[in-house]
This record gives C-alpha cells, structure tokens and sequence, in this order.
C-alpha cells in the first residue's frame, strides 16, 4: 500500500491560487506534495485544462480539491485515472448538462455587486467584504478585492459532462454562513454525490477563514485513498 501524497489545489472565482497558501504551506511541512492550479477562468474547458497539466506533473495517485466554481472544474478532471478522490469545498458539483445558472438560479438572484465589464465579472469591495469573505479582517478583504481574478460571463452557462463523483470518493465542506454559494445548495448537492460531510461555521472562503478544518478533511481523502489503493 503506497501512502496518496499528492494534492493538487483548484480555486474559483475571484481568487488565484494563492488563496491556498495557509492549506499548501501546512501540507508541504507535512510530507505531501501540492500543486495549486491557476485557473484562466476563461471557459470550462480552459480551466479543466489547466488542471489536467497539474496532473500531469504529479507521480502517482492524487486527491484532487475544488474550492466554488472549482467544483465544476474537478468534476471534469477528476475522470482522470490519477485522481483517487474530490474534496469540495462549498463548491458546485454538476451533475452531467447542468450549468452553473442551473445550480445557483433556484436560490436566489444574481449578486447587486457583479459589475460586469467586457465580457468579464468583476466583484465590488462591498461584495468581497459582505457576500464573499465577510468572516476574514479587513486587510484579507482588501487583499482579494485587489487581487482578484475575474471570470469570464460565459462560465456561469457552461454545461458540465460526465461527473467523476459518480465513480470516485469524494468530501464536501459546507459553509454554513456563505453568502455566495447557498448553504442549502451546498446540503444538496453533497447529499446527491453521497459525499463525506463536514460542516463549517463560515464564509464562502474556509480555505482561509477555517484552513484547519479543510486540512483536516483533506488528511482524510487522502487517507482513505491510501487505504483503497
């Protein structure tokens, strides 16, 4: 039995890989090898191909992690025979045509902090602040506001395929207190995959308000993958 020790990180909207750095400094110290995806967001299949060349920079199996819109990104790429197990982290986890509009429509309204821009979707400092990171300080809000990556207006209707979390293991955190992605969404679609449930008093970014308890869930894909293998 050979221990999962690769990790490979995939981000959402309005972040950048960096938005790992407390999750993969940890998993470094820790013996795993970790690799976090810079998403173009500028289609699906853009963003499924960027993850594809992080796998294929890794040696052996992978636990593969999606955090908001990167759930649709790691349901693609997670058909990959690299991939042992998905952890999603308050993210969406298609089912085969369904969308991101089709996940996120019966829930509510699109946000009155969208500020679209040539075909692009940028968020307002309100937005980050009250909707996106309200549990982080307010020089963590500034930081992401400043830096963030916008997505293309084409990614909230691009159709996912066939879902790896039919045939593979996989996590889900739920965020209870996001603003962004619903609570109740989140409940139902990892009920819908089966997943492995944790549950975070959080914002819409536990990978940097809560790195601990996503550590913790991570350990146990790979784990469990380790023990599968």
């Amino acid at each position: 039995m050979s221990k999962v020790k690769n990790i490979v990180l995939v981000h959402g909207f309005w972040t950048d890989a960096s938005c790992y750095s407390q999750i993969i400094t940890t998993l470094l110290a820790e013996g795993y090898e970790a690799i976090a995806v810079q998403n173009p967001l500028t289609s699906l299949a853009d963003d499924v191909a960027a993850t594809r060349r992080a796998l294929a920079r890794i040696n052996g199996k992978c636990i593969l992690v999606g955090h908001s819109w990167g759930g649709m990104v790691i349901t693609q790429a997670g058909n990959d025979e690299r991939v042992c197990g998905l952890v999603y982290i308050a993210a969406l986890a298609p089912d085969i045509g369904e969308s991101m509009i089709d996940l996120m429509s019966p829930y509510g309204k699109p946000s009155p902090h969208f500020q679209e821009q040539d075909g692009l979707i940028w968020l307002s400092k309100q937005g980050v602040e009250q909707i996106l990171a309200d549990d982080l300080s307010a020089e963590q809000a500034a930081l992401i506001y400043a830096t963030q990556l916008p997505p293309s207006a084409s990614l909230l209707s691009a159709s996912s395929g066939s879902p790896a979390w039919i045939n593979k293991p996989s996590w889900y955190i739920i965020a209870n207190g996001d603003k962004a992605v619903s609570p109740d969404l989140q409940r139902k679609l990892s009920k819908r995959m089966g997943a492995t449930t944790t549950v975070v008093e959080s914002s819409h970014v536990p990978i940097i308000s809560h790195a601990k308890e996503v550590l913790d869930v991570i350990r146990e894909a790979a784990a469990h993958c380790s023990v599968s293998a």
